[in-house]
C-alpha cells in the first residue's frame, strides 16, 4: 500500500496499518527510520496494542533498511520524478497506477523473476500444500 498526502502523522500511519491488517497478517517487527511519524506516541501505542515491535535503524544509516531504500529509489525515479502533480487526487491516481504495474506486470529478480503478485500466489499455494501435508501426516500417526 502506498499512501499519498501532504504529510503523514503517526496516527495516520497507524490507521494505514489497521487497513493493511484487514487483509494481511501483521509482522512481529517492522523496520523503520527515525522520521517523526515513526517515533510518535500514536504509533508506539498502536504497536503495543497490536503486539508489533518497531526496529529503528540508526540515524544516517539507510543501508540498515536497504530493501525499502531500494524500493523508495525506484518509486522516486520511476514515478515521483516523472510527473508533475497538480492535485493530491491526481497524485494518488498516478501512484496507484505505478503500484499496480510494479506488483502485477514487472518481474523482480529478488523474487526469482516473478512479479510480486505471482510470488504471493505461489507462496499461498505452498502454504496450503504444507498444511495439507501436515494433516495427512497427523492422520497417519
Amino acid at each position: 500500500m502506498l499512501e499519498a498526502d501532504h504529510s503523514l502523522t503517526g496516527q495516520r500511519v497507524a490507521r494505514v496499518l489497521d487497513r493493511i491488517a484487514l487483509t494481511h497478517d501483521l509482522p512481529e517487527v517492522i523496520t523503520v527510520d527515525n522520521g517523526p511519524e515513526f517515533i510518535s506516541k500514536a504509533l508506539d501505542l498502536w504497536g503495543f496494542e497490536n503486539n508489533v515491535k518497531f526496529r529503528f535503524i540508526q540515524p544516517g544509516k539507510p543501508t540498515q533498511n536497504a530493501y525499502i531504500e531500494s524500493f523508495n529509489g525506484k518509486f522516486r525515479d520511476e514515478c515521483l520524478n516523472e510527473h508533475v502533480f497538480v492535485s493530491l487526487d491526481g497524485a494518488r491516481k498516478t501512484i496507484e497506477a505505478w503500484r499496480q504495474d510494479y506488483n502485477t506486470n514487472r518481474p523482480h529478480s529478488s523474487l526469482g523473476k516473478m512479479t510480486p503478485e505471482e510470488f504471493s500466489a505461489a507462496f499461498k499455494q505452498a502454504e496450503k500444500t504444507e498444511i495439507a501435508n501436515r494433516r495427512v501426516e497427523q492422520s497417519k500417526g
